[in-house]
């Protein structure tokens, strides 16, 4: 009887402050079962990067890839924010320096339509006894996202069938590195019993002893880092015996002697790196309060309606983590300022449905004030108060108005906002009914410091 260790971490999103642990966790424990010649294979499911940290928009996310390699994983598959949290030139090279394997079965470069250089569609790991676990990678699919950048990214249903009949007849035990999401991944295990381990990520769910659907064990280790996950195998020739389940909270591990010094350092190299990037230099401070209008909103209103080249824009105040101080602004800055990986939507409706979302709007403004919403690229604090620059709505008529004038419902409508609108659930009718563009490669802090530079431009 053969056992195969198992660890497992995902959704770190650049929360460095629990690296030190989990890397002295990681190797310590590589060793040990070195030591006991007994197999070990190291996964992280993606989401690894979130550019909140200065240190990983400063680099592009390499030095989490350095960090990466500290522990010698054996495999890690992406999740979004690697994904489309990179251009494709930033893709295309975040794993230049990576010692591990990136297994991703479901992107595709969408010129060539064969798979990215830096990864491949699945992997064959065997063990000290020749069992051999067959390896593959799925994230998260958004289309929308994905194909403005150049990829093509396929659907799970569409790929699970494909990757089984190339891996089963060469492997003993499927594993599935899964940035889907707690939802996906009981209705794969539902669906295809001979995947015997979905390791889990996306959605941030906790298993803290795993979960069994059918014949396949779930495992999931939370996020942040604040969890690592193991399974355990046992094998006995070219059959699984049994699949167990377990986290290690990482608060509760060793402290490295240098833990703080570490910890203070990926911050202070972010910043110090970010701040050698001079954009602008403002006349004056720019103020900004989430709870209603501000000079810094509407200088972000008026920076979001010339990238994209519409007459209206809509944000909401809690985007605006800070002011802007009067002097010269840097990449870091506006990074504290507009930490979120969002783009720059566009949207087109025609009239009537352009009423609606004004009226959803106005519905929904009061309660969203100081709504701490959380996830799908904002990183900030409360939603914060809706800010309009071109369209206006009189409380006592009901009247919407576009530049002035009533909107006509036979004519069509564009605005710009940022894409978190088309995600969240209150303004459903943008999502239903409207021409949906999200505009790239830029973020919205860049969106802001392009026009910055364009008004406030620095004078050498």
């Amino acid at each position: 009887m053969e056992r195969i260790h198992i660890y497992h971490t995902n959704d770190i999103h650049s929360h460095f402050e629990n690296w030190p642990r989990i890397s002295a966790y990681l190797r310590s424990e590589q060793s040990r079962l070195f030591e006991l010649e007994e197999t070990s294979f190291t996964f992280d499911l993606g989401d690894a990067c979130d550019r909140v940290h200065p240190l990983t928009e400063a680099t592009d996310g390499q030095a989490n890839v350095r960090l990466l390699n500290e522990v010698g994983y054996s495999a890690v598959t992406i999740g979004n924010n690697e994904g489309i949290g990179s251009s494709k030139a930033e893709l295309n090279h975040l794993y230049d320096e990576a010692n591990f394997k990136v297994v991703l079965s479901n992107v595709m470069d969408r010129q060539t339509s064969n798979y990215p250089e830096w990864a491949q569609p699945f992997d064959i790991l065997k063990t000290k006894t020749g069992h051999k676990i067959g390896l593959f990678g799925l994230t998260a699919p958004f289309p929308t996202s994905y194909e403005p950048i150049g990829w093509t990214v396929r659907e799970p249903e569409d790929v699970i069938p494909e990757m089984l009949e190339l891996l089963t007849p060469f492997a003993d035990t499927i594993i599935l590195l899964s940035h889907l999401g707690i939802i996906e991944d009981r209705k794969i295990a539902e669906k295809y019993p001979m995947i015997k381990v979905i390791l889990g990520s996306h959605t941030h769910h906790l298993l803290p002893k795993g979960e069994k659907v059918r014949n396949t064990l779930l495992a999931a280790a939370g996020k942040f880092g604040q969890y690592v996950g193991q399974v355990v195998l046992e094998v006995e020739g070219t059959q699984l015996v049994s699949a167990e389940a377990s986290v290690v909270e990482t608060g509760k591990l060793p402290a490295p002697k240098d833990e703080e010094a570490l910890i203070l350092g990926y911050e202070t190299i972010g910043h110090q790196l970010l701040n050698e990037q001079e954009i602008a230099a403002i006349p004056a401070n720019f103020p900004v309060s989430w709870q209603k209008n501000s000079k810094l909103v509407e200088v972000g209103l008026a920076a979001v309606k010339d990238y994209a080249k519409t007459d209206v824009a809509i944000l909401n105040a809690g985007l605006f983590m800070q002011p802007l101080i009067e002097g010269v602004v840097t990449n870091d800055e506006l990074h504290q300022v507009l930490p979120h990986p969002m783009r720059v939507l566009r949207c087109t409706l025609d009239g009537a449905d352009m009423i609606r979302v004004i009226y959803e709007m106005e519905k929904n403004r009061d309660f969203l004030r100081n709504f701490p919403i959380k996830g799908m690229g904002f990183r900030g604090e409360v939603f914060g108060e809706l800010c309009y620059d071109g369209v206006s709505y009189d409380k006592k008529t009901g009247l919407v108005t576009w530049l002035g004038e009533p909107i006509d419902d036979s004519k069509t409508y564009t605005f710009a906002s940022v894409d978190h609108f088309l995600y969240i659930p209150f303004f459903p009718t943008i999502e239903i009914k409207g021409k949906n563009e999200v505009l790239f490669p830029y973020f919205i802090r860049n969106v802001l410091g392009q026009y910055l530079s364009k008004t406030y431009p620095v004078i050498k």
